[in-house]
C-alpha cells in the first residue's frame, strides 16, 4: 500500500501574468510533491509592471468551489492569499471555520509592483475572522507594520503583536528591511531563520511561493518549525533562479527550475521491445476433441504423387511427396480421384 499524497488547497486570486497568486501556489505545491487544489476568489489583469483591473467572483461561487473540493477530495492543509474584500473574507471564514484544518494565512495587501490587493475596509475583517483560524500568518515586513500599526523593523516585536491579535503563530518574512531573516514566533518561542537575498530582479511571487511551501510542509506532517525552514529554502531558491528577463518589471520567481526542459522538436526514440503487457490475450492452443483416437505413426512410401497405401492396424499412411506451393497450391487437394481413401486403424470414437 502506497502512502497518500498530501493535499493542499489554496484560496486566493489569479495572476494573469503567472508569477504570483494561484499560479505561484500551484507551482510551489508541485515543487513540494503535494497535490494542489484551488478556489479562486478574484481575477486580476496583472503583469510584472502592475495590476490594471480586478474582478471579484460572487461569494456564493467562491463557497461552492471550497465545498466542492473539501467535500470530495479533502485537504491536509489550506492557505489563503489575496482575498481583496470583506464579503470574500467572510465567505472564506464561514467555509473554513467548521473544518478545523491547518491554515496558513498570507495577508496579501500590496503587490510587489505597488498595487493594492486588499481594500482598506477589509483589513479589520481579515484580522477578526481569519487570524483566529490561522495556524500561522505570514506577512512580509511592510504588511506586518501595516497590520500592527507599529513602525519598526524588529520582527520579533511585530510577530508578538500579530499573535496578540489572535493568530496562534506569526512568521514575518525577511525579504524587506535591513536584516535578511525570517522570524517565527509560535506564542512561546522565537526562531530566527536566516535567508539569502539574491541580486536578481525576479521576486514577483516570492511571498506566495513561501506561504504555499509552508502550507505544503504542514500538509506533509512537518512541524511548524521544520515547515518554516523548508519554506525559506524553497522561496530563496525560486528567487535565485527567477526569470528576470520576463517583462519590464520584477520578473517572476522560478520554483520549478530544476525540471528538465521539454524539447521544442519531436524526439525520435529508438525502437525497443515494450515492457508493457499486451492488451490482447493470446488465443489458447487448439486442442483436438477428446473423442479422436490418439496420433498414429506415418508410413511414407515411394509411390506416385498422391498415392496412398493401406496402413497396418494402428497406423496412418500419408504420401511421401511434398505439398506443392505457389501457383500449384490451388490445384492440389488430398484424396483426389483414383488415389483411394485415407484409411485409419479401427478404434472407437470416444
Amino acid at each position: 500500500m502506497t502512502a497518500r499524497t498530501p493535499r493542499v488547497l489554496t484560496i486566493a486570486s489569479s495572476d494573469s501574468g503567472g508569477g504570483a497568486g494561484i499560479q505561484a501556489d500551484l507551482k510551489a505545491f508541485a515543487r513540494c510533491g503535494t497535490h494542489g487544489m484551488s478556489a479562486i476568489v478574484a481575477l486580476t489583469a496583472q503583469n510584472t509592471l502592475g495590476v490594471t483591473a480586478i474582478h471579484e467572483l460572487p461569494p456564493s461561487f467562491v463557497r461552492a468551489q471550497i465545498d466542492a473540493v473539501l467535500d470530495d477530495l479533502g485537504a491536509d492543509a489550506v492557505k489563503t492569499g489575496m482575498l481583496f474584500s470583506k464579503p470574500l473574507i467572510e465567505t472564506v471564514a464561514d467555509a473554513l471555520e467548521p473544518r478545523d484544518l491547518p491554515l496558513v494565512v498570507d495577508p496579501v495587501m500590496v503587490a510587489s509592483s505597488g498595487s493594492r490587493l486588499l481594500l482598506p475596509a477589509a483589513v479589520g475583517t481579515l484580522i477578526t475572522r481569519l487570524f483566529p483560524l490561522a495556524t500561522v500568518v505570514t506577512p512580509n515586513l511592510p504588511e506586518a507594520q501595516a497590520l500592527t500599526e507599529i513602525a519598526t523593523e524588529d520582527r520579533a516585536k511585530l510577530a508578538e503583536a500579530l499573535v496578540a491579535m489572535g493568530a496562534r503563530a506569526a512568521l514575518v518574512t525577511g525579504g524587506h528591511g535591513a536584516e535578511p531573516v525570517d522570524h517565527l514566533f509560535d506564542g512561546s518561542r522565537h526562531l530566527a531563520i536566516p535567508v539569502i537575498r539574491r541580486p536578481v530582479a525576479a521576486t514577483h511571487g516570492a511571498g506566495c511561493t513561501h506561504s504555499a511551501a509552508l502550507a505544503a510542509g504542514l500538509a506533509a506532517g512537518l512541524s511548524l518549525t521544520d515547515a518554516a525552514q523548508q519554506a525559506a529554502l524553497i522561496a530563496g531558491d525560486a528567487v535565485a533562479h527567477g526569470l528576470s528577463g520576463l517583462g519590464g518589471g520584477e520578473g517572476p520567481v522560478h520554483v520549478l527550475h530544476d525540471l528538465p526542459p521539454t524539447p521544442s522538436h519531436p524526439v525520435r526514440l529508438p525502437r525497443r521491445a515494450s515492457s508493457r503487457p499486451s492488451l490482447v490475450t493470446p488465443a489458447p492452443p487448439r486442442l483436438a476433441p477428446a473423442w479422436l483416437p490418439p496420433p498414429r505413426h506415418v508410413i511414407r512410401d515411394g509411390g506416385p504423387l498422391g498415392r496412398r497405401t493401406r496402413s497396418p492396424p494402428g497406423r496412418q499412411v500419408r504420401s511421401s511427396s511434398p505439398r506443392p506451393s505457389g501457383r500449384h497450391r490451388r490445384a492440389w487437394r488430398p484424396g483426389r480421384a483414383g488415389d483411394g481413401p485415407l484409411r485409419l486403424a479401427p478404434g472407437r470414437p470416444g
